[in-house]
């Protein structure tokens, strides 16, 4: 039997790609679960499409003769932001399902780690579709710059609260490593125990050298940090806590979009929450 972690909570559901599906997700093509699945398949890769252009443009902007391809990729990239904006009711309903889900967990640190970036996730979309009313002219007279902020306030709270739950995570890990190579230390033939020799140097080479090795024993997890960490990049540089270009941003958003990709092809790479 593989050993949860404590943030590990049972529910987990399958892609609507995924071979292994229930019978009930191969017959049923508006299962909710498998439409959700299919909307954040799309928002994904268009997320990845806008960042790919914000890059591209950040890139050859300065060469005179690609003008119009500068144009023509700043276009393709407002109109993947607007289209994403479609599914920000459907991502806000589902932040509130997973923060109530989340509330249910056992360990106190990310039960409350995940349930507030689940919450605060939600008013992020909540702003977001306040600033698409006001890019539609729905409501012209919207204050921009305040709901942006607030946006970006929302989402680097969020972001926060996962990477803390991520470094949680990473210290239990940790735990469980200094403790598995003390019973081990005697055991020169095992090549695991080799590898935690590291533990018994009190450097920063010693400390590195296990996180290492248990983020490289643990895929999600270091999927997951990286992930949260590049997602970063955007509200540091609206709120003017870390001043960036356009050409970090999108590489972050690019890296950021490839893992969301590869988590939703293999579900096991996914953190469970």
């Amino acid at each position: 039997m593989v050993e949860e972690s404590p943030g590990d909570a049972s529910g987990y559901t399958q892609p609507w790609f995924c071979p292994s599906r229930c019978k009930t997700h191969n017959r049923c093509r508006n299962h909710s679960r498998c439409r959700r699945t299919k909307n954040c398949a799309i928002s994904t890769f268009m997320r990845a499409t806008q960042y790919t252009c914000m890059l591209l443009s950040y890139v050859i902007e300065r060469k005179a003769d690609k003008e119009k391809l500068v144009t023509k990729l700043k276009q393709l990239e407002s109109s993947m932001s607007s289209g994403r904006k479609m599914f920000r009711l459907g991502n806000m309903v589902h932040a509130l399902v997973a923060a109530r889900r989340t509330t249910q967990l056992p360990d106190v640190v990310p039960r409350f780690c995940l349930t507030v970036s689940n919450l605060t996730r939600a008013l992020y979309f909540i702003c977001d579709a306040v600033l698409w009313l006001k890019s539609v002219g729905l409501q012209p007279d919207i204050d921009k710059p305040k709901w942006r902020n607030w946006a970006a306030k929302c989402y680097y709270f969020s972001l926060l609260m996962n990477l803390a739950r991520d470094w949680y995570e990473i210290s239990w890990r940790l735990e469980q490593a200094v403790q598995e190579g003390k019973t081990k230390e005697n055991s020169f033939c095992d090549k695991h125990s080799q590898e935690l020799n590291c533990v018994k140097c009190d450097d920063f080479h010693g400390f590195f050298c296990l996180l290492f090795q248990v983020l490289k024993r643990h895929p999600p997890l270091l999927l997951d940090l990286v992930k949260n960490l590049c997602d970063l990049s955007g509200p540091l540089d609206t709120l003017g806590i870390y001043k960036t270009n356009p050409g970090v941003i999108g590489l972050c958003g690019i890296i950021s979009s490839l893992v969301g990709i590869l988590t939703l092809a293999s579900p096991h790479l996914k953190l469970k929450q």
